[in-house]
C-alpha cells in the first residue's frame, strides 16, 4: 500500500493550518509593513532612488518608519477590535468602514502632533506649524493606504461572515431558536404577533416587533417592504411593475400564506427597494 497520497494529504493539511493561523496573518502584515517602509523611504528623497549615483540605503528613515508604523498598527488594531465587536459583528457597510478609518486616523493625529513637538524639543529645533501640517497630511495619507492594505482582507472576511453565517436568536415565549440569515425567508406581522418564516415553510412566532427586528438584522439581506413584512433578498421570485409607479413582488412558492405571497411596494419605496435588490 502506497504512503505517498496520505503524506501529501498530511502536508496539505499542515500547510492550510499554517496559512489560516493567526501567526500567518501577522506575518502577512509584517511583510506589508516592511515593503511599505522600503517603498516610502526610497521615494522620500532623490538620493534614495536605486538608480542614483549617490544611492545609500535609508536606514534611519527605514527604522523610524518601522517604529511609527508599529505605533500606527497598534492604534489601528485596537480600534479594529472595538469596531469588530461593536459594529462589524452585526453588519459590514461602507459607512461603518468609513467611521473606522476616520476614527483611526483621528487617533493617529492625536499621537502625531505631540510626538513631533517633543522630537523638535529634544533635537533643539523649532516647531513650524506649516511643516507640521504638511507632515501630518502626508502621514495620514500613507496611514490610510497602510491601514487599508492591512485590514482589507479582515473586513472582507467579516462581510462574508455577516452575509452567509450570521445568526439571530428568535425569542418565542419560553423558547429560543437560533436561525442563520440564509434560512430565514421573511418576517411578517399579523394580529400584533410577528412570525418568522423559514425556507422550509416552517413558521415560528416571536416576541419581537418588526421595528426591533429591523434594527437587529442585516439590511444588506433584508428589506422592510411595508409595515407588515420584512423580506429576504433570496425569497423574491418575481418583480412586476404595476400602476402609479408601484411594484408587485411575488415570493417563492414555499410562502403559502396568501396575504404575504404577493407584496406591493409603494412608489415612495420603489427606488430604495431597487437599489437594495440590485
Amino acid at each position: 500500500m502506497s504512503t505517498t497520497q496520505p503524506t501529501k494529504n498530511t502536508v496539505k493539511t499542515v500547510w492550510h493550518t499554517c496559512i489560516s493561523s493567526a501567526a500567518w496573518r501577522w506575518s502577512q502584515k509584517a511583510i506589508i509593513l516592511i515593503i511599505f517602509s522600503l517603498v516610502t523611504n526610497h521615494l522620500a528623497a532623490s538620493d534614495n532612488f536605486l538608480d542614483s549615483e549617490s544611492y545609500r540605503f535609508p536606514i534611519e528613515g527605514f527604522l523610524s518608519t518601522i517604529v511609527l508604523s508599529i505605533l500606527v498598527g497598534i492604534i489601528a488594531d485596537l480600534n479594529f477590535r472595538f469596531y469588530k465587536k461593536k459594529y462589524f459583528s452585526k453588519k459590514v457597510e461602507i459607512v461603518t468602514i468609513a467611521r473606522f478609518m476616520v476614527s483611526t486616523l483621528g487617533c493617529i493625529t492625536i499621537m502625531y502632533i505631540p510626538i513631533n513637538i517633543i522630537i523638535d524639543k529634544v533635537v533643539g529645533g523649532q516647531t513650524v506649524f506649516y511643516y507640521l501640517l504638511i507632515g501630518l497630511l502626508i502621514t495620514l495619507l500613507l496611514c490610510f493606504i497602510f491601514i487599508g492594505l492591512l485590514y482589507a482582507q479582515d473586513i472582507y472576511n467579516l462581510y462574508k461572515l455577516s452575509i452567509r453565517e450570521a445568526k439571530i436568536t428568535i425569542d418565542s415565549g419560553t423558547k429560543m431558536t437560533k436561525l442563520t440569515y440564509e434560512n430565514i425567508a421573511c418576517f411578517y406581522s399579523e394580529n400584533k404577533i410577528v412570525y418568522t418564516v423559514q425556507n422550509d415553510g416552517t413558521t415560528i412566532n416571536t416576541d419581537f416587533t418588526l421595528n426591533e427586528l429591523e434594527e437587529k438584522i442585516n439590511d444588506q439581506l433584508f428589506f422592510r417592504a411595508n409595515r407588515q413584512i420584512i423580506i429576504h433578498k433570496d425569497t423574491i421570485d418575481l418583480i412586476e411593475k404595476i400602476e402609479n409607479g408601484k411594484l408587485r413582488i411575488r415570493l417563492k412558492a414555499f410562502i403559502k400564506k396568501d396575504t404575504i405571497a404577493e407584496i406591493n411596494i409603494s412608489r415612495y419605496k420603489r427606488k430604495a427597494f431597487m437599489d437594495w435588490f440590485q
